[in-house]
């Protein structure tokens, strides 16, 4: 070990041994710490002065798993196996002193020590199924050693990050110090023996709770493998023989660090990071907001309340008139109060939260908040009138943020005398759930706009993805040529029920049809009226959904929509929706014909990517890895799939742009092969240059 330029250092504290990790930000096992603490563990070993050693992060830190980066390359000596070996086999009593995030590897190395010490904000779990894989240094067969097999499985499955106090209830941690950690650390180390998981029986277990687990589990699952290989290598435990279960975790992780799904949840891992780097914002400070105003208190103007409320800001809850103003808290009260009841919030919490809520008609309370967030009706005339009145009422440097989903941003802010402090925050439903939050930079929009709407978005726990102005921003612009296409394989001859039926099939939780009914047929109906003068005479029009509207089949909230719902809210095929679907067929001289649940499938995801690929080349998105997440995480595309651009790369980008120049014949005009993908095909370039370009 280079003492000079490892990341691990060795302290001597009398006969204890500190050995400390410095690698910012987060101790990642990078090859230098992996290194480092095989190094340490080998000289601490052999050393008769040394009695006991005692593993620390640092302050706020431990180590907070696998360098991330290192996984898509081949494995590079020593690997963590053998590091967690080392710890586990040492004849000397090593505590971790855990101040920080012990998570996926990190918890395995905690693991291996004989204690773990945990201070106040000490993070605990093995959270490697987030990204497709299981923990292959041991993780599984010492946590149902520590814990028993269901809790287990519950923790491992749900790769769920235990606090100080809930890691101490379950037996992770064993103790908390309020104090100086690493100094109790050093005190208890010397006194403990060796006590190592090991060497330890897996504790007798209740049936029922375990089959529960496992159930739980798989439900979850999704469809991803990692899942079930985590149930199967915790419950085989049972057997007692830890090295067996040592190696059948090995190869499970062996064999899953290589699956499309790991290598998916990898891509959106890295995703995330990269979409807070926005070009122009480098050093750019956030304005301080801790009060807000919502214009607009119905169901999204309520959800938006929640959000903010839930990011510690005092709210302001604005309508037309009292009545109005009391009933948007209402919705606001019923939020909480289902959390409560689920179990997700204290009462205590729920009420702190409302308490944070002041609904009211008095536009005047505008001017002392730090931003308003209007949520009126989608309409172009409503919004900008909003907008003259807020420019009279809000304080100078007040951000004035507009939830509109497809209306012309630059309009918005030109109704004012300061369109530098006009963005777009358009959230989804419900908007106190939904993570995607599109952040929408106007033509003059100002940097320091633009930074605070961000950090906003992540206070709020959100993943805000910065979006140019256009028709639909990012996502809606997508997902209308996405619903498009749902709606031309239905008039050549798909039913609802098979589109649904394939895009579960492919990982979706709900078909567009049944989103569609749940949203409301009228919401995307107004949409294509508004856009009748605009429309290419070239496109094709399928007129379907506007004839099940006119039918007055509005969705789940009329019982009828593309779908029949009964009393229960159970849906069904409808054979009035058949007789439309035929009707259109006749009018236009359609021949119906049968679709593969791949075929449905293919053509969906390349219309997808092909409006992707336009919507990066024009700079309405920054990068293809952002139009993953907005997908992702707030249209139900599956994470197993990694967002419609990095399967599109996985597919083929030839087969893409083969079945988009079908998908163009079907079309017409609008559905043209992106320059941007013929380009890139043309030239032989691959799936990450498609991420670079």
């Amino acid at each position: 070990m280079d003492a000079v330029t490892s990341p691990v250092r060795i302290a001597r504290h009398g006969v204890v041994a500190v050995v400390a990790i410095d690698h910012p930000p987060v101790n990642a096992l990078s090859r230098a710490v992996r290194q480092g603490l095989l190094d340490a563990m080998a000289t601490l070993e052999a050393d008769p002065a040394v009695a006991a050693i005692v593993l620390s992060g640092g302050p706020g830190r431990f180590i907070a798993g696998a360098d991330i980066r290192e996984m898509a390359l081949p494995p590079s000596e020593p690997i963590l196996p053998e590091v967690v070996a080392a710890i586990d086999s040492c004849t000397k009593p090593v505590v971790a002193a855990i101040d920080g995030a012990a998570l996926g590897g990190g918890c395995e190395v905690a693991l291996a020590c004989d204690f773990r010490l945990g201070g106040p904000k000490a993070l605990v779990g093995l959270t490697e199924t987030r990204l497709g894989i299981i923990p292959g240094a041991g993780g599984t067969q010492r946590m149902a050693r520590l814990v028993g097999v269901a809790q287990a499985i519950s923790l491992v499955c749900e790769g769920r990050v235990v606090k100080a106090q809930d890691a101490l209830a379950l037996g992770l941690l064993d103790a908390v110090v309020e104090g100086d950690l690493l100094a109790a650390a050093i005190a208890r180390a010397p006194k403990e023996g060796k006590r190592r998981l090991s060497a330890c029986p897996v504790p007798d277990g209740d049936a029922t709770a375990e089959a529960a687990a496992v159930t739980r589990a798989l439900k979850g699952a999704k469809g991803a493998p990692a899942i079930a290989s985590a149930i199967r290598v915790i419950t085989g435990t049972r057997n007692g023989d830890f090295a067996a279960g040592l190696a059948a975790e090995r190869a499970a992780f062996l064999v899953l660090r290589e699956s499309a799904e790991a290598n998916a949840l990898r891509h959106l891992f890295f995703a995330e990071r990269k979409a807070g780097k926005v070009p122009g914002l480098e050093g750019v400070a956030a304005r301080p907001i801790t009060s807000a105003a919502v214009i607009g208190a119905g169901t999204m103007g309520a959800g938006i309340a929640v959000a903010l409320a839930d990011a510690g800001l005092r709210v302001t809850l604005v309508e037309r008139d009292a009545e109005a103003a009391e009933a948007g808290l209402g919705r606001v009260r019923a939020i909480y109060e289902r959390q409560v009841t689920g179990g997700r919030l204290t009462p205590a919490e729920g009420d702190a939260r409302l308490a944070r809520v002041t609904p009211t008609d008095d536009w005047g309370f505008i001017a002392g908040v730090d931003l308003v967030v209007e949520a009126a009706f989608e309409d172009l005339a409503v919004k900008t009138d909003i907008f003259r009145r807020l420019d009279a009422i809000a304080r100078p440097g007040a951000v004035l943020a507009t939830n509109t989903s497809y209306l012309d941003l630059d309009a918005i802010a030109a109704a004012t005398n300061r369109p530098h402090d006009v963005v777009g925050l358009h959230f989804f439903a419900p908007a106190n759930v939904m993570k995607l939050l599109e952040v929408v930079r106007a033509q003059a929009t100002a940097p320091d706009v633009l930074a605070t709407a961000l950090a906003l978005g992540r206070k709020m726990g959100k993943q805000p993805i910065v979006a140019g102005n256009c028709d639909g921003f990012i996502g809606n612009r997508i997902y209308a040529v996405y619903r498009r296409h749902a709606e031309y394989l239905v008039a050549d001859g798909a039913s609802p029920l098979e589109v649904d039926a394939a895009l579960q099939a492919y990982g979706f939780a709900m078909g567009i049809f049944a989103v569609s009914d749940m949203s409301g047929l009228d919401i995307a109906y107004a949409m294509r009226k508004r856009r009748t003068a605009t429309r290419d005479p070239r496109e094709r029009y399928v007129a379907i959904a506007d004839r099940l509207v006119e039918l007055g089949r509005l969705g789940r909230k009329s019982s009828a929509g593309w779908y029949a719902y009964d009393a229960a809210g159970k849906a069904a095929a409808d054979p009035l929706v058949e007789e439309v679907i035929a009707a259109a067929r006749t009018q236009k001289g359609i021949r119906p014909r049968a679709f593969t649940a791949q075929e449905i499938q293919r053509r969906l995801l390349a219309v997808m990517a092909n409006a992707g690929a336009k919507v990066l080349a024009e700079g309405i998105a920054l990068r293809a890895s952002d139009i993953d997440l907005a997908f992702v995480n707030g249209y139900g595309f599956p994470r197993l799939k990694g967002g419609p651009m990095f399967a599109a790369g996985e597919m083929g980008l030839p087969e893409i742009l083969k079945e988009v120049e079908a998908a163009h014949a079907a079309g017409g005009a609008g559905d043209e092969p992106a320059e941007l993908l013929v380009r890139l095909v043309r030239s032989g370039h691959t799936f990450a240059d498609w991420r670079k370009a």
